[in-house]
């Protein structure tokens, strides 16, 4: 379904998806079109020069925090304090090194210029957060960055320079998500790593059951 450029955004039922969780394809990047599809359980996914693509696949990757799994070779990275981490104090510079990222069997960056604008402009105004790793010498060796919508946050995309960076931040944000009353993290499509992070999948139906709940509140998730 081809949707049109307004300002007010409309989306045709998930349930309406193709087998890969397609829904439509058009509409815009900004503030508006992005909260609503987020809410209803759609994201934006689509490479340079590509009209925007919407998905919502089933089965959905999600992790519960109070299942999130620290494996044993990851406590020396805490216990050690071989890495800081601070949010949103570089979203730009997380963003740029995750579409820089090469990852496998992926050609290009689907994070492109106008997604990088839309997600400045998500942050700008206190939905977009960013998780910076950084190593002793001051270097940012890691971070990742999504949404934080109601009692939900939406992971987008993350990056490592250094082992296990990336997942030293994940498990440092997942901690302060939950001590401010985050319930779910979306996680998007099945991956090993975040399967051992203690993700799993879930319907569609049961995932915007989980949305419908907990994504009510309008309010922007303050850090302090």
């Amino acid at each position: 379904m081809l949707l049109p450029e307004t300002d007010i955004p409309h989306f045709p039922p998930t349930e309406l998806a193709d087998a890969d969780g397609l829904v439509a394809f058009g509409g815009k990047l900004s503030t508006d079109w992005l909260l609503s599809a987020y809410i209803q359980g759609i994201f934006p996914w689509f490479n340079q020069g590509d009209p925007i693509l919407w998905w919502s696949p089933d089965p959905r990757m999600v992790l519960f925090p109070h299942h999130l799994k620290i494996a044993k070779s990851m406590r020396p990275y805490f216990n050690q304090k071989k890495f800081r981490t601070t949010t949103n104090t570089s979203f730009e510079q997380v963003l740029r090194a995750c579409s820089q990222t090469k990852r496998r069997g992926q050609k290009g960056t689907w994070i492109t210029e106008s997604m990088v604008e839309a997600y400045l402009k998500m942050h700008l105004s206190g939905w977009a957060h960013s998780v910076e790793v950084w190593n002793p010498n001051g270097n940012l060796v890691g971070g990742l960055y999504g949404l934080v919508i109601g009692k939900v946050f939406f992971g987008e995309s993350m990056f490592s320079r250094e082992k296990n960076a990336s997942k030293f931040g994940f498990i440092s944000w997942i901690q302060l998500l939950t001590a401010h009353g985050i319930k779910l993290i979306d996680c998007q499509i099945y991956s090993e790593h975040l399967q051992s992070l203690g993700a799993m999948e879930i319907s569609r139906e049961e995932f915007k059951s989980y949305l419908k709940e907990w994504t009510a509140t309008t309010e922007r998730l303050k850090l302090v």
